[in-house]
């Protein structure tokens, strides 16, 4: 699944939004709101929760797409198999052997990194008009 900027989207898993939110400035809402109404004398933040179901829809608004970070084993695995394809015909029998014998050790950590997702996460539009942002984009489907 490809999720691409304006797209339309359908949220796969139930989500549970919990903390601290900031009150954004609006004609409706005073700076002097009292306590009862919800926002704290201390600038209009509110401690809450927001539960979001699976199947809504929305929007997709941004893509980032994050490489996997490269282990020191990955680094020298590349290097190395670079090595043997430019100068491992130009080798001494032993020393191309020793290369070869490094790179099958490095070989299990270049098929891990290989097996690894790189991280993408979304900002979608809801059509509830929630935006949620910087959200693992697996916990979305396309439409």
């Amino acid at each position: 699944m490809t999720l691409n900027e304006g797209r339309r989207v359908r949220l796969v898993a139930e989500l549970r939004l919990t903390g601290s939110l900031t009150v954004a400035e609006s004609p409706h809402v005073h700076a002097d709101a009292s306590a009862d109404e919800g926002a704290s004398a201390s600038g209009g933040s509110v401690t809450g929760s927001l539960s979001l179901a699976a199947g809504i829809e929305g929007t997709v608004e941004r893509v980032d797409s994050y490489e996997n970070e490269q282990s020191h084993e990955v680094r020298e695995y590349i290097r190395l198999t670079s090595l043997l394809d430019d100068f491992g015909h130009q080798m001494p029998v032993g020393s191309r052997g020793r290369l070869e014998e490094q790179i099958a050790s490095l070989e299990p950590a270049w098929q891990a990194h290989q097996g690894q997702k790189d991280r993408v996460t979304v900002r979608v539009l809801l059509d509830s008009g929630f935006v949620l942002d910087d959200v693992p984009g697996e916990l979305f489907t396309t439409l």
